[in-house]
C-alpha cells in the first residue's frame, strides 16, 4: 500500500476497483483499511474505492497530543485533493468511522454526495463518558490487551464467531492496534457533540444498525438517523463490525442504496 504526505499528516491508502464513482470507506476505531478487505470484492465492480488509515490507526502517522473530529474529517478531504479527486464522493464509514464521514457530509457538503453510516459513533451518554476516559487510560497504561476481549465482547459477540478464523484474525488485528491512538480517538469521542452536524446534513444517508451489535445496539442508532433529515434507518442481522462480520449483507444494502442492483 502506498503511502501520501498532505499538508497535516502521512496516510498510508489504497485505491482500487472498477466503477466511475468513488467510494471513501472510512473504518472503525482499532481497525484499519484491511478492515474492509471482505467486502471489498462486492464493491470493486461498481466502485473506485479508496480507503486508508486514519490518523492514529493502522501505519498512518500519529502525531502526539489530543485529536479532534474536524482534523480527521480534513484528513479526508486533503487526501481526495492529493489524489485529484475533485468530484463529490460517496464515503461510508464504520462507528468513529461513521462519525467522521457524517462529519464530512455536514462540514464539506460539496465533496460528498451521499453517506452511508454503521453503528456511528457521534457521541456517548453522559454516564459512559468517565468509562470511556478510563478505558483511554487504560489503553495507555496497559496496551491493547487489556481491553481487546471486553471489547470483542460486545461488538463481536458469540453469535457471529461462526467463522473461527476471521474473528481470530480480527481479534489479532486488535491486539495489533496502537494503543495510544485508540486512546486519544477514545477521549475524542468522549467529548463529542455532533447534534449540529446531523441537522445540518443535505445529502441521502443510510444508516445501518446491527441486531448483535452490543457496542451500539440499534436503540442507540436509531436517533442518529431521526436527527438527520430524511435519512433511511435499517437493522440487520449483523454486528459493529458489518464489512467484516456479514459482507454480503453490508454491500447488499450498499448497492441498494444507491441504485446499482
Amino acid at each position: 500500500m502506498p503511502w501520501i504526505a498532505t499538508p497535516d499528516i502521512a496516510l498510508r491508502y489504497a485505491l482500487s476497483g472498477e466503477g466511475r464513482e468513488v467510494l471513501l470507506l472510512l473504518h472503525e476505531m482499532g481497525g484499519s483499511l484491511e478492515s474492509w478487505d471482505p467486502v471489498l470484492p462486492l464493491l470493486h465492480p461498481h466502485f473506485q474505492v479508496l480507503r486508508y488509515d486514519q490518523r492514529n490507526a493502522g501505519l498512518s502517522e500519529k502525531p502526539p497530543g489530543p485529536m479532534t473530529l474536524a482534523q480527521s474529517g480534513n484528513d479526508a478531504v486533503a487526501l481526495l485533493d492529493a489524489l485529484g479527486l475533485v468530484e463529490p464522493v460517496v464515503v461510508m464509514g464504520t462507528a468513529v468511522g461513521g462519525a467522521v464521514a457524517l462529519h464530512l457530509a455536514a462540514a464539506h457538503p460539496g465533496r460528498i454526495r451521499a453517506a452511508i453510516v454503521t453503528s456511528p459513533a457521534t457521541g456517548l451518554p453522559e454516564a459512559a463518558r468517565a468509562a470511556a476516559l478510563a478505558r483511554a487510560d487504560l489503553l495507555e497504561r496497559e496496551g491493547t490487551r487489556a481491553v481487546v476481549d471486553a471489547g470483542l465482547a460486545q461488538s463481536y459477540p458469540e453469535a457471529l464467531r461462526g467463522d473461527a478464523d476471521r474473528f481470530a484474525a480480527t481479534r489479532a488485528q486488535r491486539l495489533g492496534a496502537d494503543a495510544a491512538g485508540q486512546a486519544r480517538t477514545m477521549r475524542m469521542l468522549a467529548g463529542l457533540d455532533m447534534a449540529a452536524d446531523l441537522a445540518s446534513i443535505a445529502c441521502p444517508v443510510l444508516v445501518l444498525a446491527g441486531v448483535h451489535d452490543l457496542t451500539r445496539p440499534p436503540d442507540r442508532v436509531a436517533p442518529v438517523a431521526e436527527a438527520i433529515p430524511g435519512a433511511a434507518f435499517r437493522v440487520l442481522e449483523s454486528g459493529h463490525f458489518m464489512a467484516i462480520q456479514t459482507p454480503e449483507l453490508l454491500a447488499a444494502e450498499v448497492l441498494g442504496f444507491l441504485g446499482r442492483q
